[in-house]
């Protein structure tokens, strides 16, 4: 299987609902595939910073942006009917350019490191055709870590929806990353990894990055209200 080809051809098919890109495996037949859950990690922020939109790269008045390859995240939250799923909320974490988290047990040991212009988490809450939005910068590895990932979690209501990680498609230290290595199956593995392509107009350089979500449900629970 080719995989760039087939995570190109899920892409479209979330983004269009067009041609179809479903998957048998699980529960319910002739569904979408559903992006895998993973760790949460060590370094969810243990102090939430008192600016938490879903610009990571301006700190409330600043004029200074965090360092990095600025980036528009972008995507849907969908069923696994192909659904939007409103009013959910998608918290994003991600450690700087520098590489230092936005938790106490890493910056405090690189203060000096630390970007302090880098808000290292945000949020945003699902419009009514499931999209969200967040600026950011492309992520980086970190010690333990080749590869570059973001971290997210989506809840609803109170009640965890998922919580995974989007990887940067086709890189190298993805091979040697425990975490994405775990992902024995390719489709898993695509379900998570997205491209940080060149914004063709974008005179400072900035990069997209399309990532569409595909939450699961148990056999017992109600549809999501629309």
């Amino acid at each position: 299987m080719d995989l760039h080809r087939f995570t190109t051809s899920r892409r479209v098919f979330l983004g269009t609902l067009g041609a179809a890109y479903f998957t048998t495996r699980g529960l319910f037949a002739e569904e979408l595939a559903r992006t895998p859950a993973m760790t949460e990690g060590p370094f969810y922020p243990d102090k939430l910073p008192l600016d938490t939109d879903n610009d990571l790269i301006i700190l409330s008045d600043s004029l200074t942006p965090a360092v990095g390859e600025i980036t528009q995240l972008t995507g849907r939250v969908l069923d696994a009917t192909g659904a939007p799923i409103k009013d959910a909320l998608i918290e994003i974490w991600q450690c700087d350019a520098n590489a230092v988290y936005l938790h106490t047990s890493d910056s405090s040991r690189k203060q000096s490191q630390q970007d302090k212009h880098f808000q290292g988490y945000g949020t945003f809450e699902t419009a009514s055709d499931g999209g969200f939005r967040f600026r950011t910068i492309k992520p980086v590895p970190y010690p333990g870590r080749p590869s570059p990932h973001i971290h997210y979690k989506i809840t609803r209501g109170g009640r965890e929806l998922l919580t995974s990680q989007i990887f940067i498609e086709g890189h190298e230290g993805n091979r040697t990353d425990g975490v994405f290595a775990g992902l024995r199956d390719p489709l898993d593995r695509a379900l998570c990894s997205t491209e940080f392509k060149p914004i063709a107009d974008s005179k400072s350089g900035e990069l997209a990055a399309k990532f569409d979500i595909v939450v699961g449900r148990t056999p017992d629970e109600r549809t999501f209200e629309r």
